[in-house]
């Protein structure tokens, strides 16, 4: 049988389903059931089919059918291929995946534009966003967190485009990140006690380096007695302690009204009695009330920077104050940053898909109107192995961090070797 009368066949068996259901009844129950009753209506319909199919072409196209019906249609088996990590959608019938760091094309398409843009409006009506002509950028989040990013015509010139960033069933642990050798379990013992000890860290990094991972771990080590807020633009961060409350920004409206950004849920979280606020994501003039927060009570807080070495986030988070439209002086801004923060946590993505932990810097405070840094840890890249992977080490820079005071006036002892141990990464 030809592909293309194959994909007829769906197209019409599709809507033969679509005349024959009743959507309002099926949305009443449950969706196992409501799985069990489509699939019964598909059988029926292949057996009454002039074309004969064989036993694998039934289950196929019952398959493919179910997850137009109930998922996103053809991206649906990749979805459940848990070593995916991100799915690339730049047109219709161009579709590339991301398994263990490596970029690769698959055979996977959609009918046309308008299948594309069907699945692109499931996606984002589900978290009651929208995009049109008037609206052509959207963030959204499938029901597993991964994150979704969609652009449409005009601004698209080949057709909708859409990018899929993979999250697992929950966040990866700190164990099984040293295990993974993306960090030294020295340099994790020492972040874990700077978090309970309320400290308050800024995660940086490139795209796809692993930021909103690494802010999940660190989450992690918040004491459970402590209350916390997030705010995101889009939700993506899965914390596990009890006492969350977990805010999201709004886009405007079709007459432009009724956005909420990241800035005026910052401004109403002070009022919620917050412990700490964790901000996924810190890229505009939020930055300003962010510092002012972790200034004035809310130490421990922590976010995450877009940003290429750990001195490049503290200048993007400077121009970042300045878009707040406050005319505060540049040293007033630099002391606040030196007072509010104190480690700055850099992540890489390496050139064999591997994520690492690159550096770990304390802020020291300002000298001569320039923030100081010290770096605690770094990653030392030695070269490429024959098997392609990065070749390194984890090497401490045998300097004592100024906040063991703080640890210590927190009841937490850290032992002077783990400042000391260099950590082979082959």
């Amino acid at each position: 049988m030809q592909t293309l009368d194959f994909d007829k066949l769906k197209t019409d068996m599709h809507a033969t389903l679509l005349s024959r259901i009743d959507l309002e009844k099926l949305s009443s129950l449950g969706e196992l059931k409501a799985r069990q009753a489509v699939a019964s209506i598909i059988q029926e319909i292949i057996l009454s089919l002039p074309v004969p199919l064989n036993g694998a072409e039934r289950e196929l196209v019952e398959n493919e059918i179910l997850d137009e019906v109930f998922g996103l249609g053809p991206l649906e088996p990749l979805l459940r291929d848990k070593a995916i990590s991100d799915i690339l959608v730049n047109n219709r019938d161009v579709i590339y995946v991301e398994r263990r760091g490596i970029l690769a094309r698959v055979p996977v398409k959609f009918r046309d534009d308008h299948h594309l843009m069907q699945v692109i409006d499931r996606i984002v009506s589900r978290v009651g966003r929208r995009v049109d002509e008037a609206s052509p950028m959207v963030d959204a989040r499938l029901p597993d967190g991964s994150r979704v990013n969609a652009i449409i015509p005009p601004l698209a010139l080949d057709g909708p485009c859409m990018s899929i960033r993979r999250f697992g069933s929950g966040p990866v642990s700190a164990e099984a990140l040293v295990k993974l050798k993306s960090i030294s379990s020295e340099m994790m013992q020492v972040l874990a006690a700077a978090v309970k000890a309320k400290i308050s860290v800024l995660v940086s990094g490139g795209t796809g380096a692993g930021k909103t991972t690494f802010l999940n771990i660190l989450s992690g080590f918040i004491p459970e007695t402590e209350r916390i807020v997030t705010i995101e633009d889009a939700a993506e961060l899965q914390l596990k302690h009890e006492d969350v409350v977990r805010l999201e920004t709004r886009p405007a409206n079709v007459e432009g009204l009724g956005a909420v950004r990241q800035r005026q849920l910052l401004v109403n979280s002070l009022r919620m009695r917050p412990d700490r606020i964790i901000i996924g994501e810190v890229r505009g003039d939020e930055a300003f009330d962010m510092l002012q927060a972790m200034n004035t009570g809310h130490e421990g807080s922590m976010t995450t920077i877009h940003a290429n070495t750990s001195r490049d986030a503290l200048m993007r988070l400077e121009s970042m104050v300045a878009m707040a439209s406050v005319n505060i002086p540049e040293k007033s801004v630099r002391q606040q940053i030196a007072s509010a923060i104190s480690v700055v946590v850099q992540v890489s993505r390496m050139s064999d898909g591997t994520r690492k932990c690159v550096n770990i810097s304390e802020i020291t405070g300002l000298e001569e109107n320039i923030i100081s840094m010290q770096d605690i840890f770094n990653f030392v890249r030695k070269g490429i192995g024959p098997d392609g992977k990065v070749i390194g080490y984890f090497q401490p820079s045998g300097i004592r961090p100024n906040f063991l005071e703080r640890l210590r006036v927190a009841g937490i002892f850290l032992p002077p070797e783990l400042f000391e141990r260099t950590v082979e990464v082959s």
